[in-house]
């Protein structure tokens, strides 16, 4: 290296040199336009992670607003002596709320030592937890170990809910920045206890179990609070997986995660070497086994006919009184936790499901009836629909003759193999299917309490109920009514606001229809004058026409209408067909039963329930009151009461329908120790078949039939009354025998039984009940002997007991049971004995949606306006 003079000039000269500045500046600003960017850059990313983050933050749900506890309970609903009938819940709704100090505390420690640790030392987030998390995320590679507190577990299960739709990471980060920031909240305002007790409600523990309850109850048969160390540890392992480690699938996965989570309780001093010892030995999956066996074996989780119509029910009155959508409502009912109080006697609903399970109590001949559908996906990729009626048609093209009906399961599947194998042949695949065979002919019962307006039971069907919410013939189907329509249509608007009486008498005789349609009773034959108690006693058709044409149709209708009947015709554009014609029940054949769509089983059977109530209507109940899940009372179900006829006319129609049962169509009805009154009821060519009738405590009917509308065979034309005398024999034991009570506006006197009026000597008398605004006043004039050679007796007997069923010389063995006719129908009517001529209709109106209307083109069909 040169020191020398010259060379030190040199350099000297070249560090004053101006380019040799120019250039040290020009790096010295480079250096600082550098570090200032960066830190501009910094303060930049900062504030916009700062914003970001403050952003986040504010979008979050404000902690005052927010709930954690569970979102959905299972609804309960109770019988009338408030024993449990039956659990409904939403597949994610299968809670059972417990309280903390219903939980084993050894519960309680197995989920804190597996789930979070440091549960009672944190603040809402686990620190120490997320580092731990993040260390092993980077020197591993492994992400699986999470670092959420309970805590945040309760945010994202009850606020968070659509965490599991989240599509990207930053949805996902940002529900995890919302999530820690809520868990340090809540924890400022809630305690560990609190936020515990809502955890072990909400947690996803398998099987479709949600909290500890429901899983008590699922896996080991028992209440929460009786699970000891080995159960609660088993319960603690299945909360990371509830698939992998549900212990009836995965036995073996779950033994595993229970062995780790007694490890966590030994290590964190929740329990000692000895218990866990004990608990590891322990068989409890055997236990859990059993109790699947048991369990399996004693839950029916298809809903009764009751069940079915009463969740229609609730629906309907939560979108109708609270307000609630459709969708709100359903989700209310199957996630809310309500507790539904129903109306349902257990013991009474026991006694109808064992008698119409008991094959005897049906005609020996039974038939099957395919409900068939099938959804196919044909080579195109379109989805095609085939119907039971569309196969009936494949094989009518085969037999014209081709029904539904076949002799056996077996036989109808045959047919249903076949025509699946036609519609498969071109290469489309089955997407669903649906077969089954209900037996026939059907039947269906309801029963119910006319003082309260409960229905106290119901039936819908007869066979194996296979679904819920099926077809319920109770409450569902509309069928023709027959001459139980007399009363409703007829008889009780004339004795209660036309001023007639048991006594008014007709002229039983050859008549027609305005159009010129004969009215035919069964026997062709007519028996001259008839009071209005022999016509209700032999079911008269003639005099059901001309009482309802004095009646009017008009007014018959209205009556019907305050019976409650809602499927009736009344003209309205809402009554128009397919062809546009309009149809209407105001007419003539009402009085026969012979109305357009027909009526379900239950709202006939609240009709009469109105009568043995003293005339006054009731609504069917089903249930009496709702409570919301904290115990409020949501809907308190009142009855809705309103006076259809007077107390008077009810008395005179349960006496003449008394004498029914005694001696005319009804006598199979009769109880050993109980009055009945009742009327019968048969279709045109016995398409259907109808009892319904009274005790002093309860009303049931029962209606048989064929699906399809058939005609009903010999054999079966009596099993109906046979099942209603068997059923309500069973449901009056026990019960103390007690008369209908006559009102003191009913006495009894002696009038003419061809005029109706005071007696005469030489007059034919009865003695018969009157309304005391109705009894006759003036003598009769068709007999012209001296009254003084006559001894009135007006007979003004008010015993109730004393209830008279002579009433008429026309000689009454052909009601009885031994295979004689009544004289009620036309020409293709039967009888309720299985004899010709009983209850017979004119078939007017359309036919309705259960093809009930008209099979015959060329019988009687006219509208009346």
């Amino acid at each position: 290296m040169n020191y020398g003079k010259k060379s030190t000039a040199k350099k000297r000269t070249a560090l004053i040199s101006r380019s040799s500045m120019m250039g040290k500046r020009a790096r010295v600003s480079f250096i600082r336009v550098l570090f200032v960017s960066l830190i501009a850059l910094c303060i930049a990313v900062t504030c916009l992670g700062v914003g970001s983050f403050r952003g986040v933050i504010d979008t979050a749900p404000d902690v005052d607003d927010i709930d954690i506890m569970p979102l959905g309970y299972a609804t309960f609903l109770y019988d009338d002596a408030g024993n449990q009938i039956r659990k409904l819940a939403a597949p994610d709704s299968n809670r059972l709320p417990v309280t903390l100090d219903q939980i084993p505390v050894d519960l309680q420690h197995a989920v804190v030592a597996i789930e979070d640790e440091r549960f009672y030392e944190h603040n809402g987030i686990d620190v120490k937890g997320i580092l731990r998390a993040g260390m092993k995320a980077l020197t591993t590679g492994d992400f699986s170990e999470g670092a959420s507190t309970i805590t945040q577990q309760l945010l994202k299960n009850n606020v968070f809910t659509n965490w599991t739709s989240e599509s990207t990471q930053l949805e996902r980060f940002t529900r995890k920045i919302q999530e820690q920031y809520l868990a340090v909240q809540v924890e400022k305002k809630t305690d560990k206890d609190t936020i515990l007790e809502n955890y072990l409600n909400t947690i996803n523990l398998g099987a479709g179990s949600y909290g500890v309850q429901a899983a008590a109850r699922q896996y080991f048969d028992k209440d929460v609070w009786d699970l000891n160390l080995s159960e609660c540890v088993t319960l603690a392992g299945i909360t990371q997986n509830p698939t992998k480690f549900n212990p009836i699938i995965n036995p073996d996965s779950n033994r595993k995660r229970r062995k780790e989570v007694l490890q966590h309780m030994l290590d964190q001093n929740y329990i000692t070497q000895d218990q866990y010892d004990e608990a590891l030995a322990d068989d409890v999956y055997s236990r859990i086994q059993a109790a699947q066996e048991k369990n399996s074996s004693t839950e029916n989780t298809v809903y009764t006919y009751f069940e079915d119509e009463l969740t229609d029910q609730i629906i309907n009155d939560l979108m109708n009184i609270k307000g609630y959508t459709k969708k709100q409502a359903t989700n209310l009912l199957y996630s809310g936790g309500l507790k539904v109080y129903t109306t349902q006697d257990s013991k009474i609903q026991n006694i109808l499901d064992e008698e119409y399970a008991d094959p005897s109590n049906y005609p020996d001949t039974v038939q099957y009836e395919l409900d068939y559908a099938l959804t196919v996906t044909d080579p195109d990729g379109n989805q095609v629909n085939y119907s039971k009626e569309m196969l009936q048609l494949y094989f009518q093209n085969e037999d014209p003759d081709f029904d539904l009906l076949f002799d056996s399961p077996e036989d109808g599947q045959t047919y249903v193999d076949k025509y699946k194998a036609s519609i498969l042949a071109n290469g489309s695949k089955v997407l669903a299917e649906r077969v089954n065979f209900a037996p026939q002919p059907q039947s269906s019962m309801s029963v119910i309490d006319q003082h309260t307006g409960y229905v106290k039971a119901l039936i819908g069907g007869r066979g194996e109920k296979t679904a819920s919410l099926t077809l319920n013939r109770a409450t569902d189907t509309t069928r023709q009514p027959g001459s139980t329509f007399k009363i409703v249509s007829t008889y009780a608007p004339a004795l209660n606001e036309k001023g007639m009486t048991l006594a008014t008498t007709f002229e039983d005789e050859p008549y027609e229809y305005p159009d010129g349609s004969p009215v035919n009773n069964a026997t062709r034959s007519y028996n001259g004058t008839t009071t209005i108690r022999t016509a209700i006693q032999n079911s008269i058709n003639v005099v059901a026409v001309k009482c309802l044409e004095k009646v009017t149709p008009d007014l018959g209708l209205k009556y019907l209408d305050n019976f409650g009947f809602t499927t009736l015709a009344h003209g309205t554009e809402a009554d128009k067909d397919a062809n546009g014609n309009v149809w209407s029940d105001a007419n003539l054949a009402t009085a026969l039963g012979g109305i357009t769509r027909g009526v379900t089983n239950v709202e006939l059977c609240a009709s009469y329930a109105a009568i043995a109530n003293g005339g006054n209507y009731i609504k069917p109940i089903y249930y009496t009151k709702i409570l919301d899940h904290n115990g409020n009372v949501l809907i308190e179900n009142t009855a809705a009461e309103r006076s259809v006829i007077k107390e008077s006319t009810a008395f005179l129609l349960t006496s003449a329908m008394e004498d029914v049962v005694k001696q005319g169509t009804g006598t199979a009805c009769q109880l050993d120790n109980m009055p009945v009154a009742g009327k019968t009821g048969t279709t045109e060519a016995y398409n259907d078949l109808w009892f319904v009738g009274y005790t002093p405590y309860y009303t049931c009917a029962v209606w048989s039939g064929y699906d399809n509308n058939e005609k009903l065979p010999d054999y079966a034309r009596n099993f109906h009354k046979a099942l209603w005398k068997k059923v309500m024999t069973r449901i009056h034991e026990g019960l103390p025998s007690k008369e209908f009570e006559k009102p003191a506006s009913v006495e009894k006197l002696s009038v003419c039984e061809e005029t109706g009026l005071l007696p005469r000597a030489g007059c034919p008398v009865i003695t018969e009940y009157f309304d005391v605004g109705t009894m006759p006043t003036e003598y009769c004039d068709q007999h012209f002997y001296d009254s003084d050679d006559y001894d009135y007796d007006y007979n003004y007997d008010t015993d109730s007991s004393d209830q008279t069923d002579n009433t008429t010389d026309t000689d009454n063995s052909e009601n009885s049971d031994n295979g004689n006719t009544d004289n009620s129908g036309d020409s293709n009517n039967t009888d309720d004995n299985g004899n010709s001529g009983d209850d017979g209709t004119d078939n007017t109106g359309g036919s309705d949606d259960n093809g009930n209307g008209n099979e015959d083109d060329s019988s009687y069909q006219v509208d009346y306006y």
